[in-house]
């Protein structure tokens, strides 16, 4: 077993550029998918299959709403698809509803507080959601419904497909992460690993902050930092990247196994036009 620690500017890092093209307002086209249309007052029953069938094509539903859900309506949505998940970190707690409803609005500038940056126009690096938690707390989807797309400047969800990230690349660089989690918790599974034949990671670009890992492999550290800088590399530089142009009532469902996800940034100052999203986290 080895323990070590990445951190960017170990090697000759290619994915730093990428990721500032990606994330910095590189245009990008939408989704592969098309928007079912339902009326609000009867989503979700109304369209269950046709978004059930989409997840289950995709790993993605889009639903145009013509109008916004009610609170009881968005946790029905909830229920249909599991359970959703209490907002229990103490920072988001003023922009919590219902202890299940996260409301992402970009009122702050950009910002270098880690906890306030899903609140302001900083982008957002590529992760699968809750890749610090053991297998059974990871949420399976992430719901997010527009309230309000902002103004034209305002930004995007950007959604990067796991399996085009895994073509891209080394194969020696799956077989290593297939051996290395985080080290803070033994429960946690690795960074890659593989389910009904797919290619499913759990991991999270931490931008400048360390990331401690723990390899059960017999890799060495320079293997295992070389192996993470390549899925970097992978991510940011995946040709099937898209986009969510954000209108409102548009509601979006992400499988957490089949794709990374991330936002553009915003202005450098908050405009007053904000974006409003809310969102659910669903086990």
């Amino acid at each position: 077993m080895t323990d070590g620690t990445f951190l960017e500017g170990h090697s000759t890092h290619q994915y730093l550029t990428l990721r500032e093209g990606l994330l910095g307002g590189r245009e990008l086209p939408g989704p592969d998918v098309t928007a079912l249309t339902a009326e609000s007052q009867q989503f979700p029953e109304a369209a269950a299959d046709a978004l059930t069938a989409q997840l289950e094509t995709h790993g993605l539903g889009l639903v145009q709403l013509d109008d916004s859900l009610s609170d009881d309506r968005f946790l029905a949505l909830g229920r249909l698809l599991g359970t959703a998940m209490p907002e229990t970190d103490p920072a988001v707690q003023p922009y919590v509803e219902q202890r299940v409803i996260l409301n992402l609005r970009s009122e702050h500038n950009r910002t270098g507080d880690v906890a306030l940056q899903p609140f302001a126009t900083n982008y957002l690096s590529l992760h699968t959601e809750g890749s610090g938690r053991p297998p059974g707390d990871q949420p399976r989807y992430i719901v997010l419904l527009c309230h309000d797309p902002g103004d034209a400047t305002s930004a995007r969800t950007v959604l990067v497909p796991m399996r085009a990230v895994a073509a891209a690349m080394d194969p020696a660089s799956l077989a290593t992460l297939s051996q290395v989690r985080y080290r803070h918790d033994a429960r946690l599974s690795p960074i890659v690993r593989y389910e009904d034949g797919r290619c499913v990671f759990t991991f999270r670009d931490f931008l400048a902050q360390p990331l401690e890992w723990t390899s059960h492999g017999d890799a060495d550290a320079d293997t295992v930092n070389d192996a993470i800088a390549d899925l970097l590399r992978a991510m940011y530089s995946a040709e099937s990247a898209s986009s969510v142009h954000w209108r409102a009532g548009l509601l979006v469902v992400i499988d957490n196994r089949f794709f990374f996800h991330g936002r553009t940034a915003g202005p450098a100052v908050a405009s007053p036009h904000r974006r409003h999203l809310r969102r659910l986290r669903v086990v």
